[in-house]
Formats: C-alpha cells, sequence, structure tokens
C-alpha cells in the first residue's frame, strides 16, 4: 500500500531518492577510479592534460571532431601562432 503524504507517493519518491544516492555515490566511486588511473599515467611518464583532451576528442562525433580542429586552425591562423 502507497502511502500519500499530502498528495505525493512517499513511498515512490523515498524509492526514487534512494536510487539518486545511490547512483551519485557509484559516480563518486568512478571519479576516484579514472582519478587513480590518471595517477598511474603520470607516474608512467604520460601527459595527463594531453590525454584528457584525446579523451575528450574520442567521445566527439567525427563531424563535431573536425569542425573544432577548422576552427582551431583558422583561429591560430588569425593570430599569427
Amino acid at each position: 500500500m502507497t502511502e500519500d503524504v499530502g498528495g505525493i507517493a512517499a513511498d515512490r519518491l523515498r524509492s526514487l531518492i534512494e536510487r539518486i544516492e545511490h547512483l551519485e555515490e557509484e559516480k563518486t566511486n568512478l571519479q576516484n577510479d579514472i582519478k587513480d588511473v590518471y595517477g598511474e599515467a603520470k607516474s608512467a611518464g604520460f601527459d595527463t592534460k594531453v590525454m584528457r583532451q584525446i579523451v575528450r576528442l574520442r567521445k566527439m562525433e567525427a563531424s563535431e571532431r573536425e569542425e573544432q580542429e577548422e576552427l582551431l586552425t583558422l583561429y591560430r591562423q588569425a593570430i599569427g601562432l
């Protein structure tokens, strides 16, 4: 039986909040794992800033990545870099 409090299904609301809390905890654990991997990469001599850029680029669609690269080239040319 679902208990309504002020027109709100309290059991359903509690369930949703608990799911969110669980996912937030998982997200924190994953973020810590990612941080550890970057630390491992850094200790192996890799440039983690560049690695982060590569990860960001790999998430993009090819067309979006190409557009960014073209704009970067154009902007570099515009400022004589």
